[in-house]
């Protein structure tokens, strides 16, 4: 499946509207997910090392949009204005297939540098905040 047509967006943790706003430019996709560690749990009896599965980290998601801050509503400004409060943000990410992934988290923002002829886009660190909840396509 490619990338393509995935959208992100967010809403005030709580919120009492259910309704998400599409958070624009969105250029790239994290991986999501966690790799459970493994724990040694052996006992003098057993003939060779026996693991358990413990829990996971889940590592930094990065999420990256076009840079834009031509105006109070776009991505740039809202997700600085989050991680200025130090706010909490519910997420949604609608991939193309109709898989929808949401989770609550902090943001860490940070504008990419650039050259000639080079891009200059927004990086967005998500710091989960949540369990990550996974809807599948009807």
């Amino acid at each position: 499946m490619l990338a393509n047509g995935a959208t992100l967006e967010y809403k005030k943790k709580d919120a009492e509207s259910g309704s998400y706003t599409e958070l624009e430019g969105l250029k790239e996709i994290p991986d999501i997910g966690t790799e459970a560690e493994k724990v040694e749990n052996t006992c003098l009896k057993d003939p060779h090392k026996k693991y358990e599965m413990g829990i996971g980290d889940l590592p930094d998601m990065v999420y990256k949009f076009k840079f834009d801050n031509s105006s109070a509503q776009s991505s740039y400004r809202v997700l600085r204005t989050a991680q200025e409060k130090k706010e909490v943000l519910s997420f949604q990410e609608k991939d193309a297939d109709g898989t929808t992934i949401e989770f609550d988290a902090q943001v860490s923002v940070k504008r990419t540098g650039g050259g000639v002829n080079g891009v200059i886009d927004t990086e967005v660190t998500m710091l989960v905040q949540s369990d990550i909840k996974f809807t599948d396509p009807a």
